[in-house]
């Protein structure tokens, strides 16, 4: 049995409603035991690591709902002459940031395999807790298939533990995700349309029948109650995988008001990724990493995508905050809030977005998303007020404390980074 008590806080809870000052939060062993004001928190007589939080702000861990741990976009003549089994040192490095970040949960949307997660979980690596797709569907020369003009396969699939994500007609879908099923998968995750950093097809294109789609929601959820999440940048793709019983649409570029009208019928959950774009465009900018066609169809689609997620935000779709780091620098994931506020969020919509919403959109906000007693210690602590500059959470350096089950994985404040010890 162990305590660790941080001790006056300013308590962002997520739940969305005013700071708290002068907090304390007791956690024994992983969860939450007490939170409330310094005087009421009843101490016990017993050892207590104590984490002096004053002049800082708590939030809960922060949830990033699309990223891919086993990639970092960069030279592709590089990638091609490194060994296959480096990848796993590389992710390493990748899910440490993201700790560093003050993102304590994520969602992988293609990639990271039950042995990643697993790394996590035995305190082998530091990393998030993780929801795993594991590798995403899609078609015969659709977004995902990274088969090149030359005869190279680029997939990441096909190797023990992460099937070939490749699936066409109604039969081999169903068999795809029984397979990605029994590989280890806690979602499922579809490409239901094409993509900008794809070769051979548009944003707008769409992939898979409403009926394949349906098979994916059906075969999930008979089997496993798990849910589906689709990569859908265009309108009929999007409007496709929510009358399919699809759980989020990831990067919604092409909403239009049909789209937006049907996700709010079925209580579908937006995952924006604004920062996705934005990062292509940035390392054009720097270096040769993203390919012609990914830059020409950013350019193309750029404002579309911030216009399509203002008009939703406005219309009341929940949105949940998801990155698609990989695309850009893993650590770097909470730029996102500040987009999330330039398209008319407030810093504290951002946050619940972060947190609550995030959790929710999961299916674990019994466990995470709030601070409350008896959900898991997951808390960060920033030294600056991100209702104030919502943007200075994108500087590692401002997030001083992270805590993950109860365990110290950061601190700042002792010069003790990365100090995890899991249970």
């Amino acid at each position: 049995m162990s305590y660790l008590l941080v001790k006056n806080a300013t308590v962002i809870d997520g739940n969305g409603g005013e700071p708290q000052v002068g907090v304390s939060i007791l956690v024994k062993d992983e969860r939450i035991q007490q939170i409330g004001l310094n005087e009421d928190i009843e101490i016990p007589n017993e050892d207590v690591t104590t984490v002096d939080a004053t002049g800082t702000y708590a939030l809960p861990g922060l949830i990033d709902t699309h990223v891919h741990l086993m990639m970092e976009v960069g030279n592709l003549a590089k990638r091609l002459n490194e060994p296959f089994s480096l990848r796993f040192f590389h992710a390493k490095q990748y899910m440490e940031r993201t700790i560093e970040a003050g993102v304590t949960t994520v969602r992988d949307a293609g990639g990271a395999d039950l042995g990643v997660k697993t790394s996590v979980e035995q305190g082998l690596v530091v990393g998030p807790r993780m929801q795993i797709s594991i590798t995403p569907l899609t078609i015969t020369g659709g977004h995902g298939d990274s088969w090149t003009l030359s005869g190279t396969n680029l997939n990441l699939g096909g190797y023990p533990g992460n099937p070939s994500g490749i699936c066409d007609g109604v039969e081999e879908v169903r068999k795809k995700v029984r397979e990605v099923l029994r590989a280890g998968a806690d979602i499922i995750k579809v490409h239901a349309t094409g993509g900008v950093l794809s070769p051979t097809d548009h944003p707008e294109f769409t992939q898979f029948s409403q009926e394949e789609l349906r098979v994916m929601v059906e075969e999930a959820t008979f089997r496993k109650g798990i849910k589906v999440m689709a990569h859908a940048q265009g309108a009929e793709g999007i409007k496709n995988a929510v009358r399919a019983g699809i759980h989020s649409i990831e990067h919604g570029i092409f909403l239009d008001d049909e789209a937006i009208e049907l996700m709010l019928e079925h209580g579908t959950y937006l995952v924006p990724t604004l920062l996705a774009p934005v990062a292509v465009l940035e390392s054009a900018e720097k270096d040769d990493a993203m390919p012609e066609y990914g830059i020409r169809k950013c350019r193309e689609v750029i404002e579309q995508h911030q216009e399509s997620i203002a008009k939703a935000y406005r219309a009341g779709v929940r949105i949940a905050m998801g990155t698609d780091a990989g695309v850009m620098a893993h650590g770097t994931n909470l730029r996102e809030l500040g987009l999330m506020c330039q398209i008319g969020m407030s810093p504290m919509e951002s946050i619940v977005a972060t947190t609550k919403t995030a959790a929710e959109c999961l299916g674990w906000d019994h466990i995470i998303g709030t601070l409350e007693v008896g959900k898991l210690a997951d808390i960060v602590l920033t030294n600056t007020n991100p209702l104030d500059d919502i943007r200075s959470l994108e500087d590692p350096n401002h997030i001083v404390t992270v805590i993950q089950n109860g365990n110290i994985v950061k601190n700042l404040q002792t010069k003790s980074a990365l100090n995890a010890v899991y249970a």
